[in-house]
């Protein structure tokens, strides 16, 4: 809906004030396309580099010139060494939702659902270097929930196509083109504000998090095993809160410019999506799976009655006397 007008507000002849100045500055640094592409050679860099590193040690390890207890097979199998440059990718996916928040309310929750699905993708790696082949392998715990990833995944990946063609479908309706209102102009404005509040919050996040795991996994021999089940949770249990109270405050905002039903219904479940996706860092094995399914699956439903809801309700006014 607001694809390619998050800079309208700049697009005019009149001279900026002192706000526009700096929000102009803090834009272009945090969410320009040009900062965008930097961000994106360098998360890539970095992932090559720390997969390197990781094999590193994995080769260390199995050579036992480096001794790594109690962490499994993380430091033993060159399959685990995945892990580490999808974690970076995640890091470049969260970039990339702040980044298309301002743009299109439609694709930042596409983003969410690509990131829960990249973080079921990086454990499915991490369970391949633990998995039992075995003769009755639904007996085993880790290769049950190996196969629940599996399924899940293909599911999703189904999931998200489905909401990004019915993204696209909205995007050609008549009211797309339009001309802007002021009321929704602010509304950008606002979210490219919130967008930029994100940034630093999410680094923060990510900085504490990660120094938790570290001070809890290599200074905490009590922590070990505890550290390590947890690192699916570390920054994203924290990242999705703030994402619910975000698209919370989002749909407060959007009713400074529109309070059409099928509009508040179609942004009050995305956040009930994004909850029960918050829900399912708390749930281990099969529901954990099913609440990640249940979330993408609806909002994917959203999307598609609301759709039709706006269709039905133009063939209406077309109709009218």
């Amino acid at each position: 809906m607001e694809a390619g007008v998050a800079n309208h507000t700049f697009q005019n002849d009149q001279p900026m004030t002192k706000g526009e100045t700096m929000f102009g500055f803090f834009y272009s640094r945090l969410l320009s396309e040009k900062i965008r592409g930097k961000s994106e050679v360098i998360i890539i860099s970095i992932a090559v580099i720390t997969f390197i590193l990781h094999l590193s040690l994995v080769a260390l390890v199995n050579l036992n010139i480096l001794e790594m207890k109690g962490y499994s097979n993380l430091f033993r199998n060159p399959i685990a060494a995945i892990y580490t440059p999808f974690s970076f990718i995640l890091i470049y996916e969260v970039y990339l939702l702040v980044y298309y928040l301002p743009k299109s309310t439609t694709i930042y929750i596409g983003k969410q659902y690509e990131i829960i699905t990249l973080i079921l993708i990086r454990g499915i790696f991490k369970d391949l270097a633990n998995l039992e082949f075995t003769a009755d392998w639904f007996s085993v715990k880790n290769d049950l929930k190996f196969t629940y990833d599996l399924v899940a995944t293909i599911v999703l990946f189904i999931l998200i196509f489905l909401f990004y063609r019915l993204n696209e479908r909205e995007e050609e309706t008549p009211e797309k083109n339009k001309p802007l209102l002021p009321e929704i102009i602010r509304f950008i404005r606002l979210k490219n504000i919130i967008a930029m509040c994100l940034i630093p919050i999410f680094l923060v996040l990510a900085i504490t998090g990660l120094s938790r795991w570290v001070q809890g996994s290599f200074f905490s021999i009590d922590q070990i095993v505890y550290s390590f089940k947890d690192i699916n949770t570390i920054f994203f249990n924290e990242f999705f809160t703030v994402l619910i109270l975000t698209d919370v405050l989002l749909l407060l905002i959007s009713f400074l410019h529109t309070d059409k039903f099928h509009k508040v219904i179609r942004n009050s479940g995305f956040i009930i999506s994004t909850i029960l996706i918050k829900l399912s860092f708390g749930a281990e094995g099969l529901l954990n799976t099913v609440l990640i399914v249940v979330a993408v699956l609806f909002g994917v439903a959203i999307l598609f009655i609301h759709n039709y809801y706006e269709k039905m309700a133009h063939r209406t006014q077309q109709f009218s006397p």
